[in-house]
């Protein structure tokens, strides 16, 4: 007898992306309103994805099981 299908998280599904190597890709917060108080700098870095810390990558992979 057949176990139950796991289901993809369909709020992480829209957040986190998981690369070919299994790392937690995330787009970092803090781009979408009030940036004329933000330095040219600062925009630039939060610009792209960025790495999930390892301590939460686990949760969040668990979270993704077919991607």
């Amino acid at each position: 007898m057949a176990g139950k299908k796991l289901k993809t998280h369909s709020g992480a599904s829209k957040r986190f992306k998981k690369t070919a190597s299994g790392r937690v890709l995330h787009k970092p917060a803090g781009r979408r309103h009030l940036l004329t108080g933000r330095t040219r700098s600062q925009k630039r870095r939060l610009k792209g994805k960025s790495e999930v810390s390892p301590t939460q990558s686990g949760t969040i992979a668990r979270l993704l099981p077919h991607d």
